[in-house]
Parts: structure tokens; sequence; C-alpha cells
């Protein structure tokens, strides 16, 4: 590996991105190894460093310590560490009795220090334990949706009393039967890239418990939108399930059934109607496409084409389906967005996390929440990846441990 005192430029940047940190490649593109190591957190309180990150350079600064130690590390072992005669100390010519190397030696022992755990402590914590709160809130958000459904069903009026109605998209374009599967496998296809990408993903527990908030809430407004409108159904070719007038035992197997088949209509667990205003599947199709692209790096723009593309086909499909009016879509894609956007601004940028007169985000009803979720996340969530069980860790357990050495 070559020594940091003769890395140029073009090795920073290479270096900044292997360890996660792409952000600092602009603002350190002009200096050299030796001043990247005489870095120091001063540094980082002045633009341009001070405008990269919220978190004060922390993370950064960190990796430079375990960068310094290293070459500290490497520039000794061929001297003192191994007792070679040009790096004896206080000018001894070989080593004394028992192979010791004097009682002056003390002195000239190289210094290595070890961060304490309140040093140590990470800007990402996983938090396990609130990635569990987030996806207990997701679930009960998703049977709340299931319940509202099936008493919205109730209230449908009858297609023959009261039909679709007009909208504009339905009228240019003639309907298509089987373009609500295709929209219901582009949404399978997308959630099945963005849970092996969240498998792969480092700070995998941070980017979980975010998106189980975010798609909790997005059902949770849903609930309430389909509960105090309902809309006729959108077109004569719908077969809604009979009501059941209060017979709450069937409800609840219809319900089970339905929370059974994903909601899905492709595995004919959804034949309920009403739950138009507005769109959960474009909801999906939307939300995993945001996910995808903001935790995946930006030269996966294959990728990111490949994913935007399942994303629009599958929401032009609801449309050609007509099985959703255009303004459940549209209102389903804005709220989508807004939430997204809103909620990682808040997070990226610290500032945003403390209540103040001067912060409007504050006064959201899940703020609270939000300030429980992200309190101990410290800046952007760098896109990382590791395998679960990372060959590299087991490496690191045989290799070598330092301790702690008093002296008296």
């Amino acid at each position: 590996m070559k020594k940091v005192a003769a890395w140029t430029a073009e090795d920073i940047s290479d270096w900044l991105s292997k360890e996660g940190m792409p952000e600092y490649i602009d603002a350190l593109h002009q200096i050299s190894g030796p001043a990247l190591l005489r870095l120091t957190e001063a540094d980082f309180q002045m633009p341009p460093l001070s405008l990269v990150s919220s978190d004060g350079g922390q993370q950064l600064l960190e990796r430079l310590e375990t960068l310094r130690i290293e070459t500290h590390i490497e520039a000794h072992k061929n001297g003192h560490a191994n007792g070679h005669m040009g790096g004896l100390p206080n000018g001894i010519s070989k080593p004394q009795r028992n192979g010791t190397l004097g009682k002056d030696f003390r002195m000239e022992m190289v210094h290595i220090p070890i961060p304490t755990k309140e040093a140590s402590r990470s800007s990402f914590p996983a938090e396990w334990g609130k990635t569990g709160i987030a996806f207990v809130y997701a679930v009960v958000c998703f049977v709340t949706t299931t319940v509202v459904i099936s008493v919205v069903h109730e209230r449908v009026p009858p297609k023959e009393h009261t039909p679709p109605l007009p909208d504009k998209f339905f009228d240019l374009f003639n309907r298509i039967e089987w373009a609500f599967s295709i929209c219901e496998i582009n949404g399978m296809v997308l959630v099945a890239f963005w849970l092996i990408q969240w498998i792969l993903l480092k700070h995998r527990s941070i980017i979980g418990r975010r998106f189980f908030f975010i798609v909790g809430t997005l059902y949770l407004y849903r609930c309430i939108t389909m509960y105090i409108t309902t809309l006729p159904v959108p077109g004569m070719h719908f077969k809604c399930s009979p009501k059941l007038l209060g017979n709450w035992e069937a409800q609840m197997r219809r319900i089970m059934k339905m929370i059974a088949g994903g909601g899905l209509s492709i595995t004919g667990s959804h034949t309920m109607c009403g739950d138009y205003l507005y769109s959960g599947h474009t909801v999906m199709l939307t939300l995993t496409y945001l996910f995808i692209k903001e935790y995946s790096p930006k030269r996966f723009w294959w990728y990111h084409w490949l994913c935007w593309t399942l994303s629009a086909v599958g929401i032009f499909c609801i449309l050609l389906a007509h099985d959703h009016y255009t303004v459940d879509v549209v209102v389903a894609y804005f709220i989508t967005t807004r939430l997204f956007w809103w909620y990682h601004t808040m997070a990226n940028q610290q500032t945003l996390k403390e209540t103040s007169q001067n912060n409007p985000f504050s006064r959201v009803w899940w703020y609270r929440l939000f300030q429980y979720l992200e309190e101990n996340v410290s800046g952007t969530v760098p896109r990382n990846y590791q395998l679960p069980l990372s060959w590299r860790a087991l490496q690191w357990n045989r290799g070598v441990k330092y301790s702690r050495l008093d002296i008296q």
C-alpha cells in the first residue's frame, strides 16, 4: 500500500470513497497526504469543511486518527518495535541482558492513544430497539388500513346507482385488463430489490426505521382520506365482494385474508372496494424507488434508471387498468415524495432536530417520534455496504489486539 506521506489528491479521493465519505472529495481536492494527517477539529469549524457535514467532521476525524496510528506503526515497525540498531534509544548498540533495552527505554516507548468509550461513540449507532418500534408502528398502520378498507367497503354506493366519476385519463385511454397485474408485478420486483439492498447496507438499522416510519405514516394518512371521503368505483368492470352488513366475524376473516395476501389483487386477497383516495400501489412504487436511489451509489445510474422505469410503468398501468382515479395517483405521489424529502431534510440537518421557534418542522404531529428515532444520528448516513456476516469482521477477530499499558 502506498504510504500516506506520498498520497496525491487522487489517492485521497479514492480513500474517501472507500471509507464511505465521498462528500469530502470536493473540499479536500487540493491537499496532500501529510496535510490530510494534520487536519484538526478546528479545520472543520471553517469553510469549506464546515459546509460539508453537520457532525463537525467527527466521522472523518475518527478515520484520520486510525490512519495516523497505522502510519505511526508502519514508520516504527522496523525501528523501535523490532529493536534494530539504528532505532535503539540513547545510542544503545545492542540489547541488554535478558533481552531488555535498558532502564531508559520506557522514555522512548511509542505512545499510541487508545480512544475511550466516550470518544469512540459511533456517529451512526445501530439502536435496533428503535428500529423494532418503527416496525411495530408500520405493522399497526398496515393492519389499521385493512380494517378501515373493510369498513369503507360497506359504504361504497352500488355502481348501478352511482356510476364512476368523470376522469380525463379514462377519456383518453381505453381500459387494458392486464395492466393492473403489470403494476403489481413491478411493485413486487421493486420491493425485492429494496429488501436485498437494505440487507446489504452497513447502517441498515437506521435506514430501516426510516422506511418503516415513513411507510407507516403514509398508510395512516391513507386511512383518514379514504374514510372521510368514499368515492364510487372508478369503472363498471369492478366486482366487489358482497356487503356483510355488520357480520363482524365474517369481516375479520376477510381482513385476515387480505393481510395474508399482502393486499394484492394478483393474489386474489383484495376483493373489496372503496380504498381509492389515495392509491396504496402508487405509494409503494414511489417510495421503494426513492429509497433505492437515496441509499445506492450515484455511479449505479443504470440501476436507478431501471428502478425508475419499473416505478413509472407501474404507476401508468394503474391508470391504464382504470383501477384508480387519476386524482388518487396524483395525491399519492405528492404526499409520498413530500414526506420522504421532508423527513430526510430534517434527518440530515442537526439544527432541524432541535425544537425552537425558528424551526417550523418541530410543529408537525410526528416530530417527537422523529426526534426519538434520529437523536443519536449525526449527519448524512453514508451509503456503505457490507455483508450481514462480514468475512472482514471474522478476519479482524484474528488480528492483532491492542490494550492500554499503564507505566508507573
